[in-house]
């Protein structure tokens, strides 16, 4: 299980059902979990992440390249087997998150692309969502590690 990664991408959404809005930097913080983002208020889905072999996996499952922000997340990592990791907790710098649970995939998905929906199904590769711990700055090539 790998337990090390690097923050590969990162994304708000301003307001609920608008484009994802990539960015290099952002605070995180307990009270409103990624600045500028519209779920960060407190709770189990308070910040969502995404690992980059998983996504490429559901890809590659439907023989499409998309962009990583089709899934919505707001984090992105190169590769960290999140399959039943309710519990862990997820370092960056000195921001901690703890997962909470599984990102289930939802219809928008499948509007993006026909298939998705079930090819994200599959071992947790839609993510997962954590609540904020501790706030702190992530910036994109941070080091993440996973305990």
């Amino acid at each position: 299980m790998t337990t090390t990664a690097k923050l590969l991408g990162i994304a708000i959404k301003p307001k609920r059902l608008q484009p994802m809005h990539e960015l290099n930097a952002v605070e995180l913080s307990v009270a409103l979990g990624l600045t500028g983002d519209s779920r960060g208020k407190p709770g189990p889905r308070q910040v969502t992440l995404l690992s980059l072999t998983a996504w490429r996996a559901a890809c590659a499952d439907l023989s499409v390249a998309l962009p990583w922000t089709t899934r919505r997340a707001n984090l992105l990592v190169d590769d960290l087997t999140l399959f039943q990791s309710t519990g862990a907790r997820i370092l960056i710098g000195d921001a901690v998150l703890e997962i909470t649970g599984e990102t289930d995939p939802c219809s928008r998905m499948e509007k993006a692309q026909q298939g998705l929906f079930e090819a994200l199904r599959r071992d947790w590769r839609g993510g997962v969502c954590c609540r904020v711990v501790r706030g702190g700055l992530l910036e994109l090539g941070m080091n993440v590690e996973m305990g």
